[in-house]
């Protein structure tokens, strides 16, 4: 069978995912998914509607199943469904009788091994139930630490002759990867579903496979170690705090250009109020990209100034942060280098060469150690932990992503925020 494409619509609110399935046909998607938020938040009545605005179009309810697998069945099918999805981490007796509910009410079953371990082992006896599809599919949380399904749809590929579907990330470059482990169905969420021009890039999509050739991105796909800076620059700090359950940042600095952009490893420095030794030498230890964060107690003299910033832009440093003062605004500003500040003053301190360099720091209650991703921009500061910085980035990129689909929804609709997110409808009781 020639590769289907099918589009999740894991939307919450209805309306929403109406407009992107329209899209999306336009587009040339060939499948569409109630995916498994839309069913939580509609229920069978999203299943029922969809149903009736595309009579023709095969449709998927993502139902997750893990018990009670004929009463879903049957919900699926008669809600007007042509396949639903168990769980592969159900009992196996839930799975089997799934199929066979599915057979009784004529509705397709795919057995979804979501993030399952024994997948490979159990491919064959699922097929030998007689499900219809086997779906290998990456969680939208594990896809943050960087995971993605290929390696284990090949293995999979390789165990049974039913259809396999595969899930999870899957954008215009990878669909490559899908295709060659063999993949028959392609289930594409995000890249479509958040796109601005949803008909565009399932376009896009289609070409690809029919072509097997991917096509570059910069949304819509997720990064490791070495993709966190590149992705820190299109993102803001508000993205970073959305992204990591309202994180917290750095308060009470600012910078001191409009506009200013600050992403590097941090180089965090200790210091006594109005001592500006170790933030000098500081600028000799860190590397190109860096950032010098400088704790001078919050307070001045100036341990900062024209001349040091002389130096961090030959050393082509990232920026310098102040928990404390500096001076020289109008020669720094000139430079166009990125500093955040607490205060401005004209009154320098003196090298007496009190504190440390590369030692954890806490400023306005945030603690950043060396080494920690920091990111500045108009909206103020954020501190990712080195070690986990990957995930913050795309748990960030994922709201940029979704802020992008809202904001075009408002623009072309000419609507409103509370309109297009049905906020009245989700606020709590």
């Amino acid at each position: 069978m020639a590769v289907v494409l099918q589009v999740a619509l894991d939307f919450v609110d209805l309306h929403r995912a109406v407009k992107v399935a329209e899209a999306a046909i336009e587009g040339g998607a060939d499948w569409l998914e109630i995916g498994t938020p839309l069913i939580k938040s509609e229920g069978m009545n999203a299943v029922r509607h969809v149903r009736k605005l595309f009579p023709d179009r095969t449709l998927i309810a993502d139902m997750k199943t893990m018990d009670a697998g004929r009463a879903e069945m049957e919900m699926a099918a008669k809600a007007g469904a042509n396949i639903a999805v168990v769980m592969g981490n159900a009992q196996d007796s839930t799975i089997r009788e799934c199929i066979q509910a599915g057979k009784n009410y004529g509705i397709k079953v795919c057995v979804d091994c979501i993030d399952n371990g024994k997948i490979v082992e159990r491919a064959a006896d699922i097929e030998g139930w007689g499900a219809d599809y086997i779906a290998v599919h990456t969680t939208i949380d594990d896809q943050m630490y960087g995971r993605s399904p290929f390696d284990t749809l090949r293995l999979v590929c390789s165990k049974v002759k039913i259809p396999v579907a595969v899930a999870g990330g899957i954008n215009s470059e990878n669909i490559v990867d899908a295709i060659k482990g063999g993949a028959s169905v392609v289930v594409v969420g995000g890249y479509i579903s958040k796109a601005k021009d949803v008909k565009g890039a399932t376009e896009t999509i289609k070409n690809a496979i029919r072509e097997n050739r991917g096509v570059p991105t910069t949304l819509f796909k997720r990064v490791g170690g070495e993709g966190v800076r590149d992705a820190l620059h299109r993102l803001s700090t508000a993205n970073i705090s959305d992204g990591s359950h309202r994180a917290e940042g750095i308060t009470g600095l600012y910078p001191i250009r409009p506009d200013s952009k600050l992403v590097g490893n941090a180089v965090t420095v200790r210091t006594y109020p109005g001592d500006w030794a170790r933030p000098v030498e500081a600028i000799d230890i860190a590397k190109e990209g860096d950032v010098i964060v400088i704790d001078a107690g919050g307070v001045g003299p100036a341990v900062w100034g024209e001349l040091a910033t002389h130096s961090a832009v030959q050393r082509k440093i990232s920026g310098v942060v102040i928990n404390g003062a500096m001076r020289d605004l109008a020669e720094v500003r000139k430079l166009n280098f990125p500093v955040f500040t607490k205060m401005v003053m004209p009154t320098a301190g003196e090298p007496k060469g009190f504190g440390e360099i590369n030692v954890p720091i806490t400023i306005s209650g945030i603690q950043i150690n060396p080494g920690d991703w920091i990111i500045g921009d108009d909206d103020g500061l954020m501190v990712m932990p080195a070690s986990n910085a990957h995930a913050w980035v795309n748990y960030g990129m994922d709201c940029l992503e979704k802020e992008n689909r809202i904001r075009e929804e408002i623009l072309s609709e000419k609507s409103s925020l509370g309109k297009v997110i049905d906020v009245l409808k989700w606020q709590k009781r």
